[in-house]
């Protein structure tokens, strides 16, 4: 079982950075691909950034390329999404999907597992 427990979110000026974090408390025996998604105008989640379950491989939406970076820490079961040169637009929920499956989707419906969601705000 996988229980994914974000944390990090909060409320900066635009220009500032973030850095978000989502642990497996469970810390099950599976190896996960992680990605982040976030709730988007029309309420869809929509995605940001993915990481390979060896966390050699990553994929970001093209709105956030060169500004966030996805990383993971496998010995502690917890991925991060720093958020740099943060935008008013950049103010969503975020979540953390996992899968145990290989693949790299940036398809919500491919994700078993999903985090709480945490509020970042953007302030002009």
């Amino acid at each position: 079982q996988v229980q994914l427990v974000e944390s990090g979110g909060g409320l900066v000026q635009a220009g500032g950075s973030l850095t978000l974090s989502c642990t497996d408390s469970k810390h099950s025996d599976n190896t996960l691909t992680m990605a982040w998604f976030r709730r988007g105008p029309g309420k869809e989640r929509q995605f940001v950034a993915v990481i390979g379950q060896t966390g050699r491989g990553t994929s970001y939406t093209d709105s956030v390329k060169g500004r966030f970076t996805i990383s993971r820490d496998n010995a502690k079961n917890t991925v991060y999404l720093r958020m740099y040169n943060l935008r008013p637009e950049d103010t969503d929920v975020y979540y953390c999907a996992a899968t145990p499956s290989p693949i790299m989707g940036m398809v919500r419906s491919l994700y078993d597992y999903w985090g709480q969601g945490t509020q970042v705000t953007v302030s002009a």
